[in-house]
């Protein structure tokens, strides 16, 4: 079976120790870099599947080297990082970043979260998608809505806002990306949109739209729908 590869961006030696076995033990391929530099290096190098990123490196910012990556790579970028400040999140989910883990963190959310990025990674390979979250089922190809087999009905600008989440297969979307996608360039300082039109969705397509399964709120950040599955 081919073991996915996985590049460790990471200066800290000590995780590099903890995280090496943790990930092996998983049947990951493992290479580590200590620095940006050697790290996008060897990105160019081996293409991995997978890249974790610090953001506190020794030589070069680690955003800067998520903006270098992510001008001819799109496989997953997942930052470890013990900046938690929700700015921080946000550039970096802007950037292009799959996800952000501040540290610490536990070895079974960091391979939880690989697992999930590898997984929409290979689900992105469909052009039109089925998502699906629970009871609700998203045919993006006939543009079809159903809720616990019940045709539903959006509105355009529902379906825009629907549309985006879900073309990111589990993937949290920032505010910023939300507004330009649906509303334009000219939309991004409209926060207050993204708020009625989310709330819409959630009455729509949520069983209870004040503790919603499907539409999660990433505080400060954005919004992700949470997938069960996407069918070709």
């Amino acid at each position: 079976m081919n073991q996915p590869l996985i590049l460790l961006i990471e200066d800290e030696e000590s995780l590099r120790r903890f995280l090496i076995p943790t990930l092996s033990g998983q049947q990951f391929q493992v290479l580590t870099a200590a620095t940006a530099h050697e790290g996008m290096a060897m990105a160019r190098t081996h293409n991995p599947d997978l890249i974790l990123l610090d953001l506190g490196l020794p030589d070069l910012d680690g955003m800067t080297v998520l903006k270098e990556l992510r001008t001819w790579s799109r496989k997953p970028i997942l930052i470890i990082s013990a900046r938690n400040q929700e700015r921080d999140k946000v550039q970096a989910l802007d950037q292009g970043a799959d996800d952000y883990l501040t540290k610490p963190f536990g070895p079974g959310e960091l391979l939880a979260r690989i697992r999930v990025a590898l997984r929409h990674t290979l689900q992105a390979d469909v052009a039109e998608p089925v998502v699906v979250s629970g009871g609700l089922r998203i045919d993006l190809a006939r543009r079809e809505i159903s809720l616990e087999g019940q045709s539903m009905k959006l509105t355009a600008l529902e379906y825009r806002l629907l549309e985006a989440l879900a073309r990111r297969q589990g993937k949290v979307a920032t505010h910023s990306q939300l507004l330009t996608e649906v509303w334009g360039p000219g939309g991004e300082g409209n926060t207050h949109y993204l708020r009625i039109y989310m709330a819409m969705l959630r009455k729509k397509l949520e069983a209870d739209p004040t503790r919603p399964k499907h539409f999660i709120t990433e505080p400060n950040v954005g919004y992700r729908l949470v997938l069960d599955a996407a069918e070709d």
